[in-house]
């Protein structure tokens, strides 16, 4: 069998996996990683992996979940109009900083070890980056969200016990509370990030 037709069949069993059945979590996790890998390991240009990457953050990702956390306790004071530019800037710079720093990765090889479920709504899937000789093996924590059972959704990846969502949050408060809490600020980060 040739690797066009096993990636038909893959893209085939993942598509009906999405579809049709409540997915387990870890499950989850290993089939988004090796679609990941996949892209990873063709000869595309940079530019179309991650393109292609970006699509599978745009299925797998709760990126407006993402945005709303890393904005704490300030998105109760936006009014509608500053939650869509938010959200539009978010998933523009969300996506071009979660494919690029991908895109790095010629073909990452991660083992999904064990679950916790902390409640129905989220399970926490512990996997491990594997080690090479030119990178140390890395352990990365995978917050899924749940409440969809038929369609698990990425909330934060924490890696050797740091937070990516934490760490956001912490730099977007970083940024308006050094410009006098003006959300202005914030977006002109974003947008300049995502150019």
């Amino acid at each position: 069998m040739n690797l066009k037709k096993i990636v038909i069949i893959f893209f085939i069993y993942f598509f009906n996996l999405n579809n049709l059945h409540a997915i387990e979590p870890s499950n989850f996790v290993q089939l988004t990683v090796n679609k990941a890998s996949l892209i990873l390991s063709t000869k595309s240009s940079k530019e179309e992996k991650i393109n292609q990457l970006k699509n599978i953050a745009k299925d797998t990702v709760d990126i407006r979940g993402v945005g709303f956390y890393s904005l704490g306790s300030l998105r109760k004071s936006l009014n509608d109009e500053q939650k869509k530019k938010y959200l539009e800037l978010f998933e523009g710079y969300f996506l071009k900083s979660f494919s690029s720093r991908l895109a790095e990765y010629t073909n990452p090889e991660i083992e999904v070890n064990d679950k916790k479920i902390l409640n129905k709504n989220y399970t926490i899937v512990n996997s491990t980056l594997v080690g090479t000789s030119e990178r140390p093996e890395v352990k990365i924590d995978w917050r899924i969200y749940t409440k969809d059972p038929n369609k698990p959704l990425i909330r934060d990846l924490i890696i050797e016990g740091l937070s990516l969502a934490r760490t956001q949050k912490e730099e977007f408060a970083s940024i308006i509370n050094s410009n006098d809490g003006d959300i202005n600020a914030l977006f002109n980060t974003l947008e300049e990030f995502s150019k």
